[in-house]
């Protein structure tokens, strides 16, 4: 069966020595786990989640109990006031330009602190031009840069204190970056030290690809609002498509506004039969996570031992789903990609190439045989053609899954090498 998935046993071998080197951390992956699955499983009962919640709407989508009650248990499950959660979001960047038009105002000032956001916002703030941009209705925006993989405090409270701002955005994953994502400590103490300068500002968090890897989310820790894709944590792998909007009530309300059409926004938005796809992907977000973790740890020590650059190490507190190998030269990152692509379930057949993708600067190769197109809670692995050569990997349905993929990844990466 190896030979026929184009795993070689030497691969395989190392794989078994390794595994039982990570049964300590593993066994940590597993306790967050049960926890997080009690508090969902909790979240389901307490909201009475019946057979009813799982029927359709279509058209304007009025009266959707399903949708309604969703929404709450996600609400619970992330320690918020009120969510809203919809297939009417695209990605999660669509739900973070919502926020984002929702919250902000012509002459107000947005302030990321943590450096530069993702690159699919730029565009959205105003950072590269474009005539819809936050910049083009009068939105102001800065921005701090980390300190050592932390938030700058002093600059940060420094700047409030000589300047309004609306509101403050923190992407919790590194995104196409070199820097650590952003533990639910670090933002907890970020959080406290704003509010001892400034009560009033919004804190938003990007929280994408971070959620249920820790017991707490940024909401149970004074953030404002959080957002995030259902085709990444939540989703479970089962969510076609969708994302959320978690937090304060009134704020959750102004994104439902911006998301319709103000005086219906949530009222309105048709489910045309994802509810029950939605309330099961979050069922099972907790295993799933879990398992991208292992994968995501069992990759960082394989390449580690192999002489690659990782971060994060194997044996570090991890903040989202993400592993970065980071490969100094372009031929290692694509075949990395190539491999985890030949040894996913759909399209094991094509082979990925850089391309022109839309809201990048760079060439991006992506390897993803998704079930769901751009799912990256199933392994996933991409990364820009610009130094240092990362690459990104995420995912994992299973961690048993997860392993094989990696180790097909690691056999063409081999293979290639030393050709």
């Amino acid at each position: 069966m190896l030979e026929q998935l184009g795993i070689s046993e030497e691969v395989n071998n190392y794989f078994i020595e390794t595994e039982k080197v990570l049964k300590g951390k593993f066994d940590e992956i597993d306790q967050i786990c049960e926890y997080n699955s009690m508090k969902v499983l909790h979240a389901f009962q307490h909201h009475q989640i019946a057979m009813n919640h799982f029927g359709s709407t279509t058209g304007y989508g009025y009266d959707d109990i399903g949708r309604d009650t969703l929404e709450q248990v996600f609400a619970k499950v992330l320690g918020a006031e009120d969510a809203i959660v919809r297939s009417q979001f695209i990605s999660g960047s669509h739900a973070l330009t919502v926020a984002l038009f929702a919250f902000l105002r012509p002459g107000d000032k947005m302030l990321s602190i943590t450096g530069l956001p993702y690159d699919t916002l730029h565009e959205v703030i105003g950072i590269k031009e474009n005539k819809s941009s936050l910049k083009a209705f009068g939105v102001q925006y800065d921005q701090i840069e980390l300190i050592d993989n932390d938030f700058d405090i002093d600059s940060i409270t420094s700047y409030l204190q000589k300047n309004k701002v609306k509101l403050i955005e923190i992407q919790r994953s590194k995104g196409y970056s070199t820097r650590e994502s952003l533990t639910i400590d670090k933002v907890a103490n970020v959080i406290k030290k704003i509010r001892e300068v400034d009560k009033e500002v919004i804190i938003m968090v990007d929280n994408c690809y971070c959620e249920l890897i820790d017991k707490l989310e940024p909401t149970e820790v004074g953030a404002d609002i959080i957002v995030g894709s259902l085709i990444k944590n939540l989703g479970g792998g089962i969510a076609p498509n969708g994302a959320y909007i978690a937090g304060r009530k009134d704020l959750v309300e102004l994104a439902g506004e911006r998301l319709t059409l103000p005086g219906e926004g949530r009222e309105v938005g048709p489910t045309l039969g994802i509810n029950k796809a939605i309330a099961q992907g979050l069922f099972l977000a907790p295993s799933v996570i879990a398992s991208s973790l292992k994968t995501a740890i069992i990759t960082s020590k394989v390449l580690e031992d192999l002489g690659y650059e990782v971060s994060p190490k194997w044996d570090s507190k991890r903040a989202d789903i993400v592993q970065n190998i980071i490969f100094h030269n372009p031929n290692d990152l694509i075949n990395y990609c190539q491999g985890i692509q030949f040894g996913s379930p759909i399209d094991s057949f094509v082979k990925p190439e850089p391309w022109d993708m839309p809201g990048y600067d760079d060439k991006v190769i992506m390897a993803a045989g998704t079930f769901t197109q751009g799912s990256s809670i199933e392994l996933s692995c991409d990364g820009p053609i610009r130094e240092p050569f990362i690459a990104y990997q995420q995912g994992g349905l299973t961690y048993e899954y997860g392993k094989l993929g990696v180790m097909r990844a690691i056999t063409h990466l081999l293979g290639n090498k030393n050709a």
